[in-house]
């Protein structure tokens, strides 16, 4: 039987907002458990003292104290899950701070998020499974090359991806809108053996991700289902060829966006989800069709454009909208509505993700948005860097589960 995954928390409010036994329901559901790191009175006077940072609340005293006992080692964890209140920015400033902090000083897998009232299991659920892939999964995940014959399928919001891998090339591909889970899966994994020349008696492993593995997963009797944020940067990297040192991988979907840090192939720190879909792939949709373009046309027209012309709000998806039609109504230019769109996008992706974990180059955006010239344009300029896009970056999910499935090939 497999031990459960011991996450330390560390935190301020969720035991009075009664987000605490959502924290412990999606920790369970993982098969893991939460818990809070016991400390003497004293490490916390000496944890505050030395750390740095003059806070009133004596939670987050409490919460740096924790965090000092697990760099030093004199607390045994496997993972840290770090949970503040939106509504509080002297939280917010510790939050980071402790991730940070804990990142750099030690080998633990950290997770970060701030919660509101309405904060459920099913929310938290991905990030828990996550941190608890990384803890049980290590070895798999230092994969770095993929062998034999492997499938790998990717169930996302938007769209379905499969590839199909032999001996650590791409030698089948399909990709199709996500409609009926199971029956966009089936027309992609067609597709993807079609262009390989083989038959599905040929694959020896398949690995599952996104939205709809499980069920996949289960349709196809896959030897690997796991969440998004650990394939993902596994395929990121991969591709990249970045599998040393330290890497970002930014993947704005089409309903939520994850950032993710990762070190020698391996994720560190971790965030996901957004305020709004006006942030995700989902508002560029919706541009595209304003504009009375195909999404592939975006990323071209926005480069011709000037995103400083047309004030955009994409932090709601509404006033989104909103902006995109007054823009157009008062005859703003549709390369410069473009542009606007895609800057939009880009600053709220920076706001809302990228201030969760350490940026280091390379940054490899991934997913099918990357393929929007315009939108990987803005993230560059925002972050003052050259945004790496590998080739077969929207595959990225299936990519990331077919190399980590050959991990289960059984020596015949």
């Amino acid at each position: 039987m497999t031990e459960r995954v011991r996450i330390a928390q560390l935190s301020c409010g969720p035991e009075y907002s009664g987000v605490q036994k959502e924290i412990a329901e999606a920790a369970g559901m993982v098969d893991a458990e939460v818990f809070f790191p016991d400390i003497m009175l004293d490490d916390v006077r000496r944890g505050f003292e030395e750390f740095g940072l003059d806070v009133r609340s004596p939670d987050l005293k409490l919460a740096i104290a924790r965090a000092k006992a697990l760099v030093e080692g004199r607390i045994d964890a496997d993972a840290v899950f770090i949970a503040t209140c939106f509504r509080c920015a002297e939280a917010a400033i510790v939050r980071n701070e402790l991730r940070r902090y804990i990142h750099e000083n030690s080998d633990l897998p950290v997770v970060s998020y701030s919660f509101t009232e309405r904060t459920t299991a099913g929310t938290l659920l991905t990030r828990m499974e996550a941190l608890t892939t990384i803890a049980r999964r290590r070895a798999l995940l230092a994969r770095e090359e993929q062998e034999g014959i492997t499938l790998g399928i990717d169930s996302g919001s938007s769209t379905t991806k499969a590839v199909v891998m032999k001996d650590n090339e791409i030698v089948g591909t399909g990709w199709l809108p996500t409609t009926e889970v199971l029956k966009s899966a089936a027309g992609v994994v067609d597709l993807a053996l079609e262009e390989a020349g083989l038959r599905m008696t040929d694959i020896q492993a398949i690995g599952t991700t996104g939205y709809g593995r499980y069920l996949i997963g289960k349709q196809f009797d896959a030897q690997l289902v796991q969440e998004e944020l650990t394939v993902n940067s596994k395929g990121a990297v991969y591709l990249a060829d970045s599998q040393h040192g330290p890497a970002t991988v930014i993947d704005i979907g089409g309903m939520d966006n994850k950032a993710i840090s990762v070190q020698d192939g391996i994720p560190g720190t971790f965030t996901m989800g957004g305020i709004c879909a006006g942030a995700s792939g989902r508002f560029l949709e919706m541009t595209a069709k304003r504009l009375g373009i195909d999404i592939t046309e975006l990323g071209p027209l926005a480069m011709k454009g000037m995103g400083d012309r047309v004030p955009m709000n994409s932090y709601c998806i509404v006033f989104g909208t909103q902006s995109l039609v007054n823009a157009l109504a008062e005859g703003s230019a549709r390369e410069d509505v473009a542009a606007a769109a895609c800057h939009s996008v880009a600053e709220q992706v920076f706001e809302q993700q990228l201030q969760e974990v350490d940026i280091k180059e390379p940054v490899i955006m991934v997913g099918g948005t990357s393929l929007i010239q315009g939108l990987v344009h803005a993230m560059g300029q925002l972050l003052q860097t050259e945004i790496v896009v590998p080739h077969h970056s929207q595959f990225i999910g299936a990519v990331g589960s077919a190399l980590l499935a050959s991990g289960y090939i059984r020596e015949k």
